[in-house]
């Protein structure tokens, strides 16, 4: 079982790291570069995996975990890091990445926009592992729900067994929202974002929950899974938990801050020379 506490604790320090830059422990950084259809986030560890920095944007460079706008994601990178750079007072050279399960066909792309920044791209992964680097589970699923997609890791005796992804993420909220109230797109984004606001949007968004849900369904045994540990923008939603654990009838489980565990887990899986 994850240790809940652990878990919020230290992402509350990442996310504290967006404000306020820490010591690092040793003289090398770990790096990840988080390519996500809603956001990009760069966060740095220390050597020991300690929290020292973290810089995010909004973006729309991305469909389906897919890069559409290589140029914008491009820049976008760069920038990021520079104002580490500039926060740090030092050059950023090595980094992680991670696609969404099972999209193979990503990896270059991604790749090229990290390069293309000036890293070095030490290590690949997809997004489920990444953030059991931050959860630590030996038994049951870990679910990425980000802005474009759905994607699970079924993990047994500390192992992925299975890995899936399939295209329904937060996006798909939003254009539910912006239909409903008749809004612009980035209109019913900021309605979506605000917590005040998630127990009126539940009930509507609540078809499109149950789809990701029904994706986590199709691909467990569950007579083999007793958990499910969210992570990923689109399970900041208050109450999307009690969705998933009704429509699948098993234990479901979000941190505090479900946005930033992957962008870590994907930092401390950056190997530094």
């Amino acid at each position: 079982m994850m240790d809940l506490q652990r878990v919020n604790d230290y992402i509350k320090k990442v996310e504290q790291s967006e404000t306020t830059t820490f010591l690092p422990v040793g003289k090398k950084f770990k790096v990840g570069v988080d390519l996500g259809t809603a956001y990009i986030v760069i966060v740095v560890l220390d050597e020991e995996n300690n929290p020292v920095a973290c810089e995010k944007k909004a973006a729309n460079v991305l469909r389906d975990g897919v890069v559409v706008d290589y140029s914008g994601a491009l820049n976008i990178v760069k920038e990021l890091k520079a104002k580490l750079e500039k926060r740090l007072n030092t050059e950023l050279t090595q980094c992680a990445i991670a696609m969404p399960a099972g999209t193979d066909a990503s990896v270059r792309t991604h790749t090229y926009v990290a390069e293309g920044a000036g890293f070095e791209v030490t290590n690949v992964l997809d997004e489920p592992t990444a953030a059991n680097s931050i959860f630590q589970i030996d038994e049951g699923v870990v679910v990425d729900i980000g802005g474009g997609t759905t994607g699970l890791a079924i993990l047994q005796g500390g192992k992925v067994i299975r890995i899936e992804d399939e295209p329904t993420g937060g996006t798909h909220l939003t254009l539910v929202l912006a239909g409903n109230f008749h809004i612009p797109f980035e209109e019913a984004e900021k309605i979506k974002q605000d917590y005040s606001r998630h127990r009126e949007i539940l009930p509507i968004v609540k078809a499109v929950l149950e789809k990701m849900s029904g994706i986590v369904n199709r691909y467990i045994d569950k007579t083999q899974v007793n958990t499910i540990y969210l992570c990923g923008g689109t399970c900041c939603l208050t109450g999307i938990e009690k969705v998933f654990e009704r429509e699948t009838g098993i234990q479901t489980i979000k941190p505090q801050n479900p946005f930033l565990v992957t962008p870590t887990g994907i930092a401390m899986n950056c190997e530094i020379g």
